[in-house]
């Protein structure tokens, strides 16, 4: 989990510029429209449709926009033709990284990819060269210093949880993402404050990564992430934690 879970923290840090520039809304509207697609419109059935309608009230997103962006997905408004495309690649020190589009033009998104991993020493792979490195999972984070450790696992344990982990400040719930939203309806109706929660593809295994590869490793995760039509991008980098902080604060 190491790679996303730490590049997600720096990437909290940029969030609110991000926003400032509409480029969150349109990826969390895009995601929305899609989750609806194929899931349906009801949140309480669509774990995916749910997560992403939490990610879009985290950064206030007006609720008429959320529900527009259903209501696009499941046919009940007119929109533009989506289409998700997933690529395999390849970046610094041999890491994988699978990159989740939506796109109303593949080819004009194809040649932008290839463009930032050609400028960060990364190239694309062949269909099922990394894929099969990551599996889907939920992952819920909780403050470490608001609540006790036993409860918290107790509350997951309860709900199906796959594991919890205790990374530094925060305790993460590892769940299916079956059990996803089931988890967190026990965490609210508990008072149990969420962090954060997402739908990602965590890697089998990870590829440690030096200080001097870091930053080049960064700076292509986060030259794919901010692509308009870039959803999502995993990786399976495992950074020291000391490196991540000095990392993290150069960010802030």
């Amino acid at each position: 989990m190491s790679g996303h879970s730490k590049w997600s923290k720096i990437k909290r840090k940029k969030a609110s510029a991000d926003a400032a520039r509409g480029k969150v809304f349109t990826k969390i509207i895009r995601e929305i429209t899609v989750a609806a697609r194929h899931g349906g419109g009801d949140p309480a059935s669509n774990p995916r449709l749910r997560a992403a309608i939490d990610e879009a009230k985290s950064v206030n997103m007006p609720n008429e926009n959320i529900e527009r962006a259903t209501k696009r997905g499941t046919g009940e408004l007119e929109g533009q033709t989506l289409e998700e495309v997933t690529y395999e690649a390849y970046g610094p020190n041999g890491v994988a990284i699978l990159i989740e589009v939506v796109t109303d033009n593949r080819n004009r998104t194809t040649g932008a990819i290839r463009y930032v991993l050609g400028r960060h020493n990364g190239s694309l792979g062949s269909q099922g060269s990394v894929a099969w490195q990551f599996h889907a999972q939920g992952i819920i984070s909780i403050d470490a210093k608001k609540f006790e450790e036993d409860a918290i696992i107790a509350y997951a344990l309860e709900g199906g949880a796959t594991d919890v982990k205790t990374e530094v400040d925060e305790y993460v719930i590892v769940t299916s993402p079956d059990d996803f939203s089931k988890i967190k309806d026990i965490l609210e109706n508990n008072k149990i404050e969420i962090q954060r929660s997402e739908l990602t593809k965590i890697p089998q295994s990870t590829v440690s990564v030096s200080e001097k590869d870091a930053h080049k490793v960064l700076k292509l995760f986060e030259a794919l992430d901010e692509l308009d039509d870039v959803q999502h991008v995993y990786a399976n980098f495992d950074i020291p934690e000391a490196v991540m902080e000095k990392i993290s604060a150069e960010a802030s």
